[in-house]
Formats: C-alpha cells, structure tokens, sequence
C-alpha cells in the first residue's frame, strides 16, 4: 500500500508570518548563524577577534570596527552597548526572511544566565529565534554552576556600579538553590505578543495587546 502525503490545496489559507514588510513560512526549511557568522556577514566585523579575553570584551577594538562600517560609538560605550547597536542597526534586519533563523553561539560576554560551550569556552549555549526581522524567542542551556554563577553576578555588579555609581544585592536564595543541586535542563522564552503580531501582519505591539498599558 502506498502512503500519499496530503499537498496544501491552492486555495488554502497562506501560513506566512508577516511583519513591517517581510514575510516568512515556518513550514520552510529554518536557517541557522552564529552571532560570528552574522556579524561577519552583515557588518563585515570579526566579533570574536574583539574579545581576546572571553569574559572581559574589549570595547575599544570593538568600537573601532563599528566605526569603520559607519555605526558611530557614543562616548561611555561599552562592548555590549556597542553589540546591540550593531546588531539592531545591521544585523537584525536580515534575520528570519523568507523563512525563520535560529542565531546562536553567543559570546560568553552575552552569556546571561546559560552555560559555556564545553568544546568552545569562547561561546555560550544560547540561541534565539528571529522572524522577519523580529525577535521572538531567547533560550539557552541552564549554567547550574553556582561558583560560576557567582562570579558573574560579581563582575556583573563591578560593571554596574562602574557606569552607575551603585548596583544591586546578590541573589543569594537563587546561587544556594544552585549549590543544592540543579540537573542539566534548557529552557525558552517565547514572546506571545510578538507571535500574534507576526501571525495578523501588526506593526506594533501595541495593536495586540490584550489590556492597555498604562
């Protein structure tokens, strides 16, 4: 017996996500980049090489590379201010055309709260999911390391009160949760709002939200 699969009919409803001009089918094929390949692709910039020191990143070098593609640093930039503008400004508009892209290997900088890479500790086991040019979802595997965890709060308070004059407390319930013991897991944040945007073709988040915002 020969098993047909069923075709979508020519008048069946367009499964394309739609946002600010774009469009994507997430029936098709799903792109996947790394942050390196991105930034190389679409702003000619050679992330990695500007974070000799994985967990320190240089902001200097990074800065001088935005500048040569034309995206201006600001006076007080540092390496992730001058990421995200680069990102926003040249990268972002690219990602999840036609079909959905997964970007992922993070700098270990961008790390958040997920583990580093065993093969690569340059990297950290974080991706996220782009549409049309919009960010829908972040994920990574869970760093359960609480002495690792420690030391980046640390450093992360360090920078805090270097650009603001003051931070925050430690998150001391959440690292001796950490130490007790947390298996291997991996988790995803999916933003809703921004599928029903993509899913009715809004513009703005403001059109979907189900109470105002106040």
């Amino acid at each position: 017996m020969t098993r047909k699969t069923a075709q979508p009919s020519a008048d069946a409803p367009s499964a394309a996500l739609r946002w600010r001009g774009h469009s994507a089918d997430a029936r098709e094929p799903w792109q996947r980049l790394t942050i390196a390949e991105a930034f190389a692709r679409h702003a000619g910039i050679d992330l990695l090489a500007t974070a000799p020191e994985p967990a320190r990143p240089n902001a200097s070098l990074l800065a001088a590379a935005a500048a040569r593609i034309g995206v201006a640093p600001h006076p007080g930039d540092d390496w992730e201010t001058l990421f995200f503008r680069i990102l926003l400004e040249r990268i972002e508009p690219h990602l999840g055309i036609t079909a959905p892209t997964i970007l992922y290997d993070y700098p270990l900088s961008m790390a958040a709260l997920s583990r580093r890479r065993p093969d690569d500790p340059r990297l950290a086991e974080r991706f996220e999911v782009y549409i049309c040019g919009l960010e829908l979802a972040n994920a990574f595997g869970e760093l359960t390391d609480a002495a690792e965890q420690r030391a980046r709060f640390l450093a992360d308070q360090a920078r805090k009160r270097q650009l603001y004059g003051h931070t925050y407390a430690l998150d001391e319930d959440f690292l001796a949760a950490l130490e007790h013991g947390l298996p291997d897991c991996a988790g995803i944040a999916l933003g809703f709002d921004r599928l029903v945007m993509l899913a009715t073709g809004a513009d703005h988040i403001e059109e979907v939200l189900w109470a105002p915002v106040i």
